[in-house]
C-alpha cells in the first residue's frame, strides 16, 4: 500500500515546473533526478494500490473543499481540480499514468487536464498524511462490511440455535465424551464468541475513524488549514491530534488485524468441531458446503471448513507481519510502511469469507436427533450427573464422585453406563448404606438418560432448554444492538458523502 514521503506544494510555480511529467520518466512529485534507474518499480505500489483509488478521490475532494474555504487556493482553481479529479475517476484506475503510487499518478492526471494550477491540490499537504487518511478512509468500510457479515453470521447461529434446543448431542473435553448437551447449546457458544468479535471490531473502528489530514509530513502546516472541517467532510468521528503520531502511526492497522486473527481463531474452533463431528456422523453438511473425493467417490469431505481453519493461518501471519513490519520504525516516516497495509487487507479478505462459509455451513447442515442422542450416552457422559444427584442428596461431592468413578472402572467394553443395580453395589461399598438411602430409582435411572441429564443443567447460561431460550433471547437484543450500531456507522459515513458531493457541486 502507498505510503511515499513528500514535502508540501507550497505554490503554483513548483507545479508549473512539473507540468510535463512525461519527460524521462520524471514525475510531479520525484522529477528528473529520481525519475529512472532499476529501483523505480521496486518503489512503486501502483497496482496495489487499486484499492485506495477511490478513497483517495475522496480525500482529495474534501481538502480542496477545504483549502477553498479557507481561502488558501481560489474557488476557480477549486473548481478546476474538482472536476479534472471526476474524469480521473470516470476513466478509472486502469488509465491513470505511471506513477511511484496512486496519490502521485492521480495529482500527475490532474495536472495533466489542469495545468499547472493543478499542483495546488497538494498545497499543505504531504503524501505521508494522504495516505494515513486514504488508508483510515477505506479501512473502516472494510471494518463495516467484515461487521456486517459477522452480524449476519450470528442470526444463523441463533435460528440454529432456536431449532434445534431440545436436540441432545455429546459433549466433549480432550475430545473425550464428558457430558451431554445440546447442538443449541453448542451453536450459542460460538455466537457468544462472535459477540465479542464483533465488539472488539467496532471499537477498533472508533480509532480508524479519526482524521490524520492537516498533519503533512508530520510537522504540521504554516497554513491555516481546518482539520475538523475535513474530518465533516471525509465522515471521520474526530481529529488524530499530534500531527507526527497522525502521520506515522499505524496501530490502527494492528488493532484491527489483531481482531480480526482473533475471530478467524474462533471460526477455525467452530470449523474444527464440526470436521470432528462430521468424522463421527453427528452432523451432515449440505453438498454446497463438502465436496467429493476424485477417486473415492463414496467421500463427502467437509473441505470449506477446512479451508476456514486454514485461512486462520493468513490472519496470523498478517498480524505477526504487520507487527514485524512496524517494530523498528522510528518516527516519524519511513518507507517500511509502504509494506504495512497489505497484511491487514489480506487478513480482512480472507476472513470476510470465512465468516460467511461457516455460518453458512453450521447453518444448512443436518443434526440427526437420534445418532446424536444414542452417542451422547458414549463413554458414561452421564456420571457427572449421578454424581450432582448424589450431591444434592446430601452425600459430599468428593464422596459421591467417587461412588461415580468406581462404577465407571467396573463398566464392560460393551457398556456405556453402569446400571442401578451396579451403581447401589459400589454405594454399599463406599458409603456404608444402600443407594435407595440417598435417591430413588426412579430419579437415578433418569439422571442416566441424557436428555434428563440435559434438562437438570438449567443454571444460567446452562443447556437445558430452558436456560437456552434464555440464552437465545439475551443473544437477539444484543444482536439488535450491534445491528443498529452498524446502520449508525453507514449511515455516518453515507451522510459524510453526500455533505462533500454538495460541497464539490458548489465548485464544479
Amino acid at each position: 500500500m502507498s505510503d511515499g514521503e513528500d514535502h508540501e506544494t507550497a505554490d503554483a510555480d513548483h507545479a508549473a515546473t512539473a507540468g510535463d511529467a512525461d519527460r524521462s520518466g520524471e514525475t510531479v512529485v520525484r522529477r528528473d533526478r529520481f525519475a529512472g534507474g532499476p529501483a523505480r518499480s521496486f518503489l512503486s505500489s501502483l497496482s496495489d494500490d487499486e484499492r485506495i483509488f477511490a478513497a483517495d478521490l475522496a480525500v482529495d475532494r474534501a481538502h480542496v473543499v477545504m483549502l477553498a474555504e479557507q481561502e488558501i487556493i481560489d474557488r476557480e482553481t477549486a473548481g478546476d481540480v474538482l472536476a479534472a479529479l471526476a474524469d480521473v475517476e470516470d476513466a478509472g484506475h486502469g488509465a491513470l499514468p505511471d506513477g511511484e503510487d496512486v496519490h502521485e499518478a492521480i495529482e500527475s492526471a490532474v495536472i495533466e487536464r489542469v495545468g499547472p494550477d493543478g499542483g495546488k491540490m497538494h498545497t499543505a499537504r504531504s503524501r505521508n498524511d494522504e495516505v494515513a487518511a486514504c488508508i483510515r478512509y477505506r479501512l473502516r468500510e472494510d471494518v463495516l462490511d467484515l461487521v456486517e457479515t459477522v452480524v449476519g453470521a450470528r442470526e444463523q447461529l441463533i435460528e440454529v440455535a432456536r431449532a434445534e434446543r431440545e436436540t441432545v448431542m455429546p459433549g466433549y473435553t480432550h475430545l473425550q465424551p464428558a457430558q451431554p448437551t445440546t447442538v443449541a447449546h453448542w451453536v450459542l457458544s460460538y455466537e457468544q464468541a462472535l459477540q465479542r468479535d464483533t465488539a472488539r471490531l467496532l471499537d477498533a473502528y472508533e480509532r480508524v475513524n479519526q482524521n490524520p489530514l492537516g498533519s503533512a509530513a508530520f510537522a504540521g502546516t504554516p497554513f491555516d488549514v481546518d482539520r475538523e472541517r475535513t474530518a465533516e467532510l471525509l465522515g471521520f468521528e474526530g481529529v488524530a491530534e499530534n500531527s507526527m503520531d497522525a502521520s506515522a502511526t499505524r496501530d490502527f492497522l494492528v488493532e484491527t488485524t489483531s481482531a480480526v486473527a482473533t475471530l478467524a481463531t474462533n471460526l477455525s474452533g467452530l470449523s474444527e468441531d464440526v470436521v470432528v463431528m462430521a468424522s463421527k456422523g453427528h452432523v451432515t453438511l449440505d453438498d454446497d458446503y463438502a465436496s467429493t473425493s476424485s477417486i473415492m467417490p463414496q467421500k463427502k469431505n467437509p473441505d470449506t471448513l477446512e479451508l476456514v481453519r486454514g485461512r486462520t493461518g493468513d490472519a496470523v501471519a498478517g498480524l505477526n507481519g504487520l507487527l514485524t513490519n512496524l517494530k523498528g520504525q522510528p518516527r516519524a516516516y519511513n518507507r517500511d510502511l509502504q509494506r504495512a497495509g497489505r497484511h491487514a487487507w489480506d487478513a480482512i479478505d480472507s476472513v470476510t469469507e470465512s465468516v460467511a462459509v461457516a455460518a453458512g455451513a453450521v447453518a444448512t447442515a443436518d443434526w440427526p436427533a437420534e445418532t446424536l442422542e444414542a452417542a451422547a450416552t458414549d463413554g458414561f457422559a452421564t456420571a457427572t450427573g449421578v454424581a450432582d444427584l448424589l450431591a444434592m442428596a446430601g452425600v459430599p461431592f468428593r464422596t459421591a464422585h467417587e461412588v461415580v468413578a468406581e462404577a465407571a472402572a467396573g463398566l464392560g467394553s460393551e457398556e456405556d453406563a453402569p446400571d442401578y443395580e451396579a451403581l447401589s453395589a459400589v454405594a454399599e461399598d463406599v458409603l456404608g448404606e444402600p443407594l435407595s438411602a440417598y435417591v430413588d430409582r426412579d430419579a437415578l435411572e433418569a439422571a442416566l438418560d441424557p436428555t434428563e441429564s440435559v434438562a437438570m443443567r438449567d443454571s444460567r447460561g446452562g443447556p437445558a432448554p430452558d436456560a437456552v431460550a434464555e440464552q437465545v433471547s439475551t443473544a437477539e437484543d444484543v444482536l439488535a444492538a450491534d445491528t443498529e450500531a452498524l446502520t449508525d456507522r453507514w449511515q455516518a459515513v453515507s451522510q459524510a458523502a453526500d455533505r462533500r458531493q454538495t460541497e464539490v457541486d458548489r465548485y464544479v
